[in-house]
C-alpha cells in the first residue's frame, strides 16, 4: 500500500481498526494497513490545517516555510488555535504546554512545523 494513502487514512481508520481488532482499513476497500505508519510533523501540520480549518488541500499543499498563517487566514482565529493545538497533540502524540504557545508560533507555516518537529523529537 502506498504510504501516503495510509498516512491520510490512519487518523480516520485507527479507531475503527482498534475497535474491530483488525489490520484492515475500511476506508480503502478493506486492504491491509501497515503495522506502523510514520506521520511526519510537517504532514501532520498540513493535515490539521486542512481538517480543522477546512482549507483546500491544494492550498495547504502549496504552503512553504514563509507562508503567513495568523492574520492571513481568516479561518485561523483564537478558537481555531485551540483546536489546532489539540489535534496536533493527538496526531503526533505530544503534549503542548500553555507557556509554549505565543503569537510567533502561528506567524508562519514554517514556525508551526518547526515547533511540531521540536515537540515530536522530545
Amino acid at each position: 500500500m502506498d504510504t501516503n494513502i495510509a498516512t491520510l487514512c490512519v487518523r480516520s481508520c485507527e479507531k475503527a481498526r482498534i475497535a474491530l481488532g483488525k489490520r484492515r482499513c475500511p476506508g480503502i476497500g478493506g486492504r491491509l494497513m501497515p503495522e506502523k505508519v510514520e506521520i511526519t510533523p510537517e504532514s501532520a501540520v498540513r493535515a490539521v490545517l486542512r481538517d480543522i480549518l477546512g482549507l483546500d488541500a491544494d492550498q495547504v499543499a502549496g504552503f512553504d516555510a514563509d507562508t503567513e498563517l495568523f492574520g492571513a487566514l481568516p479561518e485561523l482565529d483564537s478558537m481555531a488555535v485551540a483546536g489546532l493545538l489539540t489535534e496536533l497533540e493527538d496526531r503526533l502524540d505530544i503534549m503542548i504546554e500553555d507557556d509554549e504557545v505565543d503569537g510567533e508560533l502561528f506567524e508562519t507555516f514554517g514556525n508551526l512545523v518547526a515547533f511540531a518537529e521540536m515537540k515530536a523529537s522530545e
